[in-house]
């Protein structure tokens, strides 16, 4: 390598940038310039988490790398997370790296400046030394200086360096950094090296757009203004937020739009966002680039494989879709074989507008490569993008029952509107087939219209289809009972195809279920397994997991459930052709309810936002399980106007859809007179709770919500208490479990023992309801079971407050203290049950500002084997592993 030669002009060629140039004797001053720390808007969203995240990873050597696409707010994220550390100005250092610090030498002076390295010192450097040689001194010189205070250096536009010499000595830096430095990257994509070495140390962490994105709250916190002004309705945020995912620069510029005109526009409309797109997000793309970017975005979702597929109807390819997540623009990868990847929203709106030409062919081509794969609801679904209708028959003729599997319910009613009356007339198969599409869809009495309408012989021809369908009709009416015998006649006809039979095993193991036989559902679960294993579709196999975690979540296991869950997921994401089905999107609405069930409310509210938004574009039914839990979290979150506007738009939603009410009457209605009780409305609830008075007689059980009787019963029992007829809800209460006959599902257990606490108080005094309280605590604690403690908020309150202290201390009280606003006594050096010493305390206070063992035994004037010693015992009495955690502990408990 070169010899260093500091404050050298830079040059944007590498090869000329490696080599020695003339000093610019104003050069030094003009980088100085530079060092400029970027200022936080005045009306920025305050992000505690966040800051947390970033404060915790600037350890003494530790290194934060921050990696998303444009527009993530990643400057203004460690800006706040360093003012909310406390980190004085003074003590970081901000380096905005442009193309032309490309240069060794230019690149090695601003760190130079930046780490306040004298001017004397890198001149003694000048001689033969190599650049690593010259990034070696340096780090010396500062880690040798007296009383050096600790810094962190933040390095911004960390992807403007491509010389692999300047990338080697990042590389460097961040290797040797000394113990007085912790160092902050930003990126628009991946380091070029690997970091695995500093990541076993514990010195590397990692933000991604994922943290970075608002949440769903967040977004409702950051238009609060507007909220409130009536500017912007909850429902217009909603739909914002769904449209962006969170994607802060965006969200910012249309709130600044929406303050400066009366005007309001769709948000990929307006001036500053469409500028933002186009000249931030793609504006270094060349025009070959942005041609692949927008055949990107009318494909939806797409791999490298499927989008080379489509070159003989393309455009020059700038790049394939992997190619142009690493460039940087805001792609998200959906892991599987091949890597599937899907563009944000927002941007994906932006680009399908205007159609480019050729768009015809490219969906005909598409339709073409799925069919091929046997991928019939992603085949049909490009076919009628195409126009395609000769097509259209085909796929639906040859792939009626895989259809049915991937349940594209949207896609195959669309697909009856352009069918030939006389054909759906003509052929049985059809008539049966779109008898399951409208059962799917809920429609159930047009179902039945279908199939009702054959003649004998072909009823007699089919018969074992027919009672399928019939089962999975009945069972969608929640008719329990009469949906299992027709099932088990269905199968006894020993003639359905593998398909049929597994919806049919899915049908007795759903109805099993909600009659409370865990173990004989779980053998009709294991057939359909095995069938779905036959049938070779990962789609059939994560219904299957579907349905052994809907049986999870009936007997508590939520922890089993949340297993079950993930591991189904990961096998669906493993499918060639990566589309998500309606198999996986019920996969992650389950495992949205978990996470609601263990008051997991961040996780639950970003999974919401993929399989809600599949949901409703293929018109899945698990739509209204979305949208119920949106209700449930808005209601918990104390946010009621919201949780009623979901409630309006999942019945319009319904109605829409023509979906028998039978289905979502009972649900929404629940959760009308859950939303009234928490505003005191007693009558309106007890109206609600009346009106579901026939569903329950008659024994309905929702298929998505098998716990709804259980729960309806408690309802009658909280409209009671709300009341002051404590008689009533005893009796009411007594009823429900001797209305039983099998095992209770826990969730509903723990409502009705909840309940039973809140009368235990009334009727035999607070120690009698505490012993009930602490005892529902301790077994809803195994598994995280917060949801029961988060819908009976008005009822516990009293006596959550007054029993708070006899609850056993762990993860699940603390969450409990959090729910309902109870804070827990702050925790002092007191608690400790051995003291620190004040030697201790001088070696603990030496460990905070980063010293090496060795450092501290020559400060304090003591040998290296007492420093060890004492830092064992501070781990030992602070209950710690690690020197990091002894930190953060002891400024816990205030020793710092």
């Amino acid at each position: 390598m070169k010899p260093f030669n500091d404050g050298c002009a830079a040059n944007d060629e590498f090869q000329s940038a490696n080599s020695n140039l003339q000093r610019g004797e104003l050069v030094r001053d003009l980088l100085r310039q530079r060092l400029q720390i970027p200022l936080l808007p005045v009306d920025a969203l305050a992000r505690p988490a966040l800051d947390q995240l970033i404060g915790e990873a600037l350890i003494p050597r530790g290194v934060l790398f921050v990696e998303a696409p444009c527009g993530y707010g990643k400057s203004h994220a460690v800006t706040a997370g360093l003012h909310a550390a406390d980190v004085h100005p003074d003590r970081f250092r901000w380096v905005a790296l442009s193309e032309q610090d490309n240069s060794p030498s230019r690149f090695l002076t601003l760190i130079a400046i930046a780490l306040d390295l004298p001017e004397a010192s890198e001149s003694s450097l000048k001689g033969g030394a190599t650049f690593s040689d010259a990034l070696a001194m340096m780090l010396v010189t500062l880690e040798r200086q007296p009383e050096s205070p600790s810094r962190t250096l933040i390095l911004d536009n960390v992807q403007n360096l491509g010389n692999p010499a300047v990338v080697a000595l990042l590389q460097q830096l961040m290797s040797d950094l000394p113990a007085c430095l912790s160092m902050v990257l930003l990126s628009r994509r991946a380091l070029p090296f690997e970091t695995h070495g500093l990541e076993l140390e514990n010195r590397f962490s990692r933000l991604a757009s994922e943290t970075l994105e608002f949440s769903r709250s967040e977004t409702f916190e950051f238009y609060g203004q507007l909220l409130e002004s009536n500017q912007l309705t909850s429902v217009a945020i909603d739909n914002l937020y769904d449209m962006t995912e969170g994607w802060p620069t965006p969200l910012a510029l249309y709130r600044r739009e929406l303050g400066r005109h009366s005007e309001l526009k769709p948000v990929q409309e307006t001036n500053s966002v469409e500028c933002f797109l186009k000249e931030s997000v793609l504006g270094n793309l060349t025009s070959a680039q942005r041609r692949s970017v927008r055949v990107m975005a009318e494909l939806e979702l797409c791999s490298d494989e499927f989008f080379l597929a489509l070159a003989p109807v393309m455009p020059e390819i700038g790049f394939v879709p992997s190619q142009a997540m690493e460039h940087g623009l805001p792609l998200k990868a959906m892991p599987g074989r091949g890597r599937w990847y899907r563009m944000n929203p927002l941007l994906q709106e932006w680009l399908k507008a205007p159609v480019m030409a050729g768009h015809v062919d490219r969906m005909s081509y598409a339709s073409q490569w799925f069919e091929e794969r046997e991928q019939f609801p992603e085949a049909l679904k490009y076919a009628l993008l195409a126009g395609d209708s000769e097509a259209v028959v085909a796929i639906a003729s040859e792939g009626s029952e895989a259809l049915l599997l991937g349940q594209d319910t949207a896609s195959l009613l669309r697909l009856r509107k352009s069918l030939p009356n006389q054909l759906l007339e003509r052929s049985a198969r059809l008539r049966i087939v779109y008898g399951w599409v409208h059962a799917i869809g809920g429609q159930f009495r047009q179902a039945r219209s279908l199939i009702d309408g054959l003649d004998a012989s072909d009823a007699q021809e089919h018969a074992a289809r027919i009672c399928a369908l019939r089962a999975f009709i009945l069972r969608g009416e929640g008719k329990v009972v009469p949906a299992l015998e027709m099932a088990d006649q269905a199968l006894s006809a020993g003639d359905l195809s593998t398909q049929g039979q597994l919806v049919t095993q899915m049908v007795r193991s759903s109805a099993l279920c909600a009659c409370g036989r865990f173990t004989e559902a779980r053998d009709a679960n294991r057939a359909a397994a095995r069938l779905a294993r036959e049938a070779g579709d990962a789609g059939s196999e994560a219904l299957a997991v579907y349905a052994h975690a809907r049986i999870e979540l009936g007997k508590g296991a939520l922890k089993h459930a949340e297993q079950l869950l993930r591991t189904g997921l990961d096998t669906a994401m493993h499918e060639l052709a990566r589309p998500a089905k309606i198999g996986e999107t019920r996969l992650q609405l389950n495992l949205v309810l978990v996470l609601w069930h263990q008051g997991r409310d961040t996780e639950a509210d970003r999974l919401l936002v993929t399989c809600g938004r599949h949901a409703e574009r293929t018109r899945d039914l698990g739509l209204l399980l979305a949208m119920s839990v949106r209700v449930l979290m808005c209601r918990a979150a104390g946010r009621l106007n919201d949780a009623f506007v979901w409630i309006g738009r999942a019945e319009r939603t319904m109605h829409a859809w023509q979906v028998d009410e039978t289905l979502f009457v009972p649900v929404l209605e629940a959760l009308k007179a859950s939303c009234w009780l928490a505003q005191n409305q007693v009558d309106s609830a007890a109206q609600a709770v009346a009106k579901l008075e026939p569903y329950r007689q008659a024994g309905c059980v929702p298929e998505l919500f098998p716990m709804m009787p259980g729960l309806l019963d408690c309802m009658d029992v909280r409209v009671a208490l709300a009341r002051g007829d404590s008689v009533r809800a005893r009796e009411t209460l007594t009823g429900i479990r001797e209305r039983y006959e099998a095992v209770i599902p826990w969730g509903v257990e723990l409502h009705i023992r909840l309940l039973e606490a809140v009368l235990a108080q009334e009727e035999k005094g607070l120690s009698a309801a505490q012993k009930i309280l602490a005892s529902v605590v301790a077994e809803a604690s195994r598994e995280h079971f917060i949801s029961p403690f988060a819908e009976l908020q008005n009822e516990l309150r009293d006596l959550m407050t007054k029993g708070f202290a006899q609850i056993a201390n762990g993860p699940f009280k603390d969450s409990l203290g959090r729910l309902y606003r109870i804070q827990p006594e702050t925790e002092s050096a007191e608690a400790l049950a051995e003291p620190i010493s004040d030697r201790e305390q001088g070696v603990l206070e030496l460990i905070a500002k980063g010293l090496s063992n060795q450092e501290i035994a020559d400060k304090l004037h003591i040998s290296l084997h007492t420093v060890k010693t004492h830092a064992r015992r501070i781990n030992a009495k602070l209950a710690v592993r690690s020197r990091t955690q002894a930190i953060v502990r002891a400024r816990e408990l205030g020793l710092l």
